[in-house]
């Protein structure tokens, strides 16, 4: 499993920090811990799976 930072996870999903930030908080994007600032960080394969779900129910 490959970890990816908020920063990382912004890009992948062309949205802002920000937005995974909020998706973290509503659990709607599971974190799997937090950095040393204490942003969250989660796993690569729950980010993908997280965007194709995205992309059938109409977009991120």
């Amino acid at each position: 499993m490959s970890q990816m930072t908020t920063q990382q996870v912004a890009e992948f999903l062309e949205v802002k920090v920000e937005r995974v930030k909020r998706l973290a908080r509503e659990n709607l994007l599971i974190a799997r811990g937090e950095d040393a600032q204490g942003d969250p960080v989660f796993d690569q394969t729950d980010v993908e799976k997280y965007k194709e779900l995205a992309k059938r129910l109409g977009g991120i």
